[in-house]
């Protein structure tokens, strides 16, 4: 996916000629803390709602309660890992989308974003999740892959977290299994350490079977 697909249609920008109680009036609407500003055809910034709430007369124009405004966006080529990058970093609810002119081609609505991400196929597909903690001078994706695959699974997708200061990586694992007890032993065989794991275990499933009988069987 890339920017310009992810356009929102719903979400329209400001005039610079707006007051600033029609901003609030269209964040609440729309269900976001920022809107685009235009003047004319231009992409002024992005206006947040603490902006306006810092002001003392919202009734006034944009024009006249701001002389600048914070301009993030991204290019309507941009990877969607990219889009969500620039949100991370300028904890934006929606994020303007330019094309190589810098014309404003629309914006993106994190809450939209969000919903495609999460209805993607590795993401709704059933699975298990595991998470490695590695070094990182020990990281190869095509071992791990081997391991999983050797377990007659396949890794449906995977990320990285790092940490500032750490030299060791978070590496989350969508497997397209659910009982994972086979491929965590193997990892632990591999050195590798299994931070966390969320799975349907059938020895838990066994142990409930198990309990569930011992009750009944007092319960008489």
């Amino acid at each position: 996916m890339i920017a310009i697909e992810l356009i929102s249609e719903e979400i329209p920008p400001l005039k610079h000629t707006d007051s600033g109680d029609l901003a609030l009036q269209w964040m609440e609407e729309f269900k976001v803390k920022h809107l685009p500003v235009m003047k004319f055809d231009n992409f002024v910034g992005l206006l947040s709602e603490d902006d306006v709430l810092d002001k003392n007369d919202s009734s006034k124009t944009l024009h006249e309660l701001f002389y600048h405004l914070p301009r993030p966006y991204v290019f309507g080529s941009s990877h969607v890992f990219e889009v969500l990058a620039k949100v991370s970093d300028e904890h934006i609810t929606v994020l303007p989308v330019l094309d190589n002119e810098e014309n404003y081609l629309g914006c993106i609505s994190v809450i939209e974003l969000m919903q495609r991400i999460a209805n993607t196929g590795s993401i709704k597909e059933v699975g298990g999740i595991i998470v490695l903690e590695i070094n990182e001078l020990d990281y190869s994706l095509a071992h791990i892959a081997q391991i999983v695959e050797s377990e007659n699974t396949k890794v449906l997708s995977s990320f990285i977290t790092s940490h500032p200061n750490s030299k060791k990586l978070e590496l989350t694992l969508k497997i397209n299994q659910v009982e994972l007890s086979r491929i965590i032993r193997s990892f632990e065989r591999h050195d590798y350490i299994v931070k966390a794991s969320f799975q349907k275990s059938d020895y838990q499933e066994d142990l409930k079977n198990r309990y569930d009988e011992l009750m009944k069987y007092l319960n008489i």
